[in-house]
């Protein structure tokens, strides 16, 4: 049972967004884009890495509402396989960060009952970032709550290709050559094998497009860009993007049986 005494302050802006909600009607994958953090800290004149440190309070508070939304899956999009074209200096203060955040927050993922799981290259990063990500992956592994994704040295084409050769390598192994794939068997052998596809992806900062990330699993996903930048996303914002996602009409490329019979009279009438 939500406990929306968690979610919302009487009167606040939340409490009239949740208003809107159909709790039984909520996403059962949410991912995020996580955009903004360099412009954040521009337009307060400070270091690029001011934002990605002041993003961190937003990550906290969308996993925890996630968590308190009892919603299955939320994947966050921290670091893609093209940020390392970024200067050495920045990329080094992201991976203390995450570093940081994660000895900071292990005891709030286990108050919660999040399970905490790192998708992407994951062992190309430096192997202290590993350590903390295999740690706080094994000690939240018997937590049955929300599913807490974040995407680190991740590219949505370095999947696919992963995935292939992944397959390769097994039908090798099984001596398999005819074997035939579709898209169950592709699935199973993605990052995200045996977890619901995202149905609401979120992209903060206003950009209109969907950077590399899981562009298999995304097919289907309903997309909420918001202008907010990263590090002043908040819980209302989340409420937002679900109301938007409500109010959707989701046909995975069907269409309704009325719509069906007006195009057939429409082809009759012309016949």
């Amino acid at each position: 049972m939500i406990d929306l005494s968690k979610l919302a302050e009487p009167g606040s802006i939340e409490e009239s967004l949740l208003e809107k909600i159909d709790l039984k009607r909520l996403p059962r994958h949410i991912a995020i884009i996580m955009d903004g953090n360099g412009r954040w800290a521009k337009s307060r004149h400070l270091p690029r890495v001011e934002g990605h440190r002041a993003g961190i309070t937003s990550v906290r508070e969308a996993v925890e509402t996630a968590a308190r939304l009892e919603l299955p899956v939320i994947t966050l999009y921290a670091f893609s396989v093209e940020n390392w074209k970024r200067p050495r200096y920045e990329i080094a203060t992201l991976m203390m960060l995450l570093k940081e955040y994660l000895r900071k927050e292990l005891a709030s993922l286990m108050s919660n009952n999040i399970r905490f799981v790192p998708i992407g290259r994951v062992d190309g990063l430096d192997p202290s970032v590993v350590r903390e990500l295999r740690y706080a992956e094994e000690q939240t592994s018997r937590n049955t709550g929300l599913l807490f994704q974040i995407a680190l040295n991740y590219g949505g084409r370095a999947e696919i290709v992963d995935t292939v050769n992944r397959i390769m390598a097994l039908l090798r192994e099984r001596e398999m050559s005819d074997a035939v794939i579709d898209e169950s068997f592709f699935a199973d052998h993605l990052y995200t094998a045996n977890v619901d596809d995202p149905d609401l992806l979120i992209r903060t900062s206003g950009e209109m497009r969907v950077s590399n990330f899981l562009l298999w699993q995304i097919a289907y996903a309903e997309i909420h860009v918001n202008k907010v930048l990263w590090p002043d996303f908040r819980r209302r914002h989340l409420f937002e993007a679900i109301v938007d996602f409500q109010s959707r009409d989701r046909r995975f490329g069907g269409v309704e049986e009325n719509d069906s019979e007006m195009f057939i009279e429409a082809d009759e009438n012309h016949a």
